[in-house]
């Protein structure tokens, strides 16, 4: 009966985050509520979560904090407009350039900065340059997919990266060593295959003279420069931290919030741009959480470690991807974590891959999906549900086959 409720409650969580995701934060916590009053989950079991998830959230938050003043002094439109400008007009240049920013951005950014800041950027580039609605298409669905592409190099590019690493213990470091193969092979497997599937809608030439130049676009020049250097600052401090076992959160909040009262003081930055960062996933990550954790003792939980059991790294990913694509990546990676326990390490760096890459079988896997067709909305592009799943469930397994072959 526990079991069932569980699924219930879940089930009724996602349904309410995906119909009002701009509640998506008091959706998870009325949900982990009602799993409390219903004892599906006990308060012990609350702490163990917050003990779980609260590193990883606020990590995020501090990654989002950092993309939304890099994106106040126009970082990421210098960065659309260079690798425009690099491309000098060759069409399929400017489409490769533009997807190995995706990922750059994703990977250091999180793949909600790169859907949230960098998308409407290039949409803007684009209308800038005058291309017709097939190029924008392909332009603008191929970056999607690459906002997940690369958003696993890093511990902190993703939020289940985060959780995952914090729930089995895995350092910075170790991490990245694990990842960065992968990471390169999904990359360029992702823009070949994207490459190819878009190639009629890509023009040969484009006139890059319509683009403004890169200096242009700055808004604030002593900022801009100024962060690279913290970037690089900031980066040493993830790996200084690992050696010390220093939470990544501390550097990345805490850097995040330096970050901003220097912007404050000596820019034109303002502190309000700290109410623009996603607070509801401090409460979605801890809320949600909370009604998978109703889930460790039942009986489909039992089910997966044995399938896990007699299994091999391409099931583990693929199942991950599977689960990310029909629940959403988030609740997917916190019920494998579950699973996954006592299991092989690669196995754990699949279920991290897949619920990356898998996501993007349909337009549910991820709320960076959800966020990414909200922008286009707003922006004017239609892209239908169909279209969308037409389109992942083509690309998605080629490149996540691919990449699980090299862990």
């Amino acid at each position: 009966m526990i079991m069932e409720l569980a699924l219930i409650l879940l089930f009724i969580t996602l349904f309410l985050i995906f119909i009002k995701p701009q509640y998506m934060g008091y959706s998870a916590v009325f949900m982990a509520l009602v799993a409390v009053a219903l004892k599906v989950v006990s308060l012990k079991d609350v702490i163990e979560v917050i003990d779980i998830v609260w590193d990883a959230t606020l990590t995020f938050i501090g990654i989002i904090i950092l993309s939304l003043i890099l994106d106040e002094i126009c970082f990421f439109d210098w960065a659309a407009i260079k690798i425009a400008k690099f491309s000098k007009g060759n069409g399929i240049l400017m489409f490769i350039y533009s997807m190995l920013l995706g990922a750059v951005v994703s990977a250091l950014f999180s793949s909600d900065s790169s859907v949230m800041i960098l998308t409407p950027v290039l949409i803007a580039k684009m209308k800038m340059l005058n291309l017709n609605k097939k190029t924008l298409f392909a332009f603008v669905l191929a970056g999607g997919f690459m906002a997940n592409t690369g958003s696993f190099l890093f511990v902190f590019s993703n939020l289940p990266n985060i959780i995952t690493a914090d729930f089995f213990h895995i350092g910075f470091i170790e991490y990245f060593k694990n990842m960065v193969l992968p990471s390169i092979v999904a990359v360029f497997i992702s823009v070949m295959i994207l490459f190819l599937y878009f190639k009629n809608s890509i023009p040969k030439q484009i006139d890059i003279d319509l683009l403004p130049e890169c200096d242009e676009v700055i808004k604030d020049k002593k900022l801009f420069y100024f962060s690279w250097f913290f970037l690089a600052l900031l980066f040493a401090g993830f790996i200084a931290g690992d050696f010390y076992h220093i939470p990544v959160s501390v550097f990345a909040l805490g850097g995040a919030i330096l970050f901003l009262i220097i912007a404050c003081i000596f820019g034109n930055i303002s502190f309000k741009i700290v109410f623009d960062a996603p607070w509801q996933i401090l409460f979605l990550s801890i809320g949600l959480y909370v009604v998978v954790f109703g889930l460790k003792d039942a009986g489909i939980m039992k089910y997966l470690k044995e399938f896990i059991q007699n299994s091999n790294i391409l099931k583990v990913g693929f199942l991950s991807a599977g689960l990310s694509g029909v629940l959403n990546n988030l609740p997917a990676v916190m019920i494998m974590d579950l699973a996954l326990k006592g299991a092989k390490e690669a196995f754990i760096f699949a279920n991290i891959i897949g619920t990356n890459i898998g996501p993007k079988l349909t337009p549910i896997g991820a709320l960076a999906t959800l966020l990414w067709f909200d922008v286009l909305r707003k922006k004017g592009i239609e892209i239908t549900f169909w279209q969308y799943i037409k389109f992942g469930m083509i690309v998605t397994p080629i490149v996540l086959f691919f990449t699980l072959e090299v862990i």
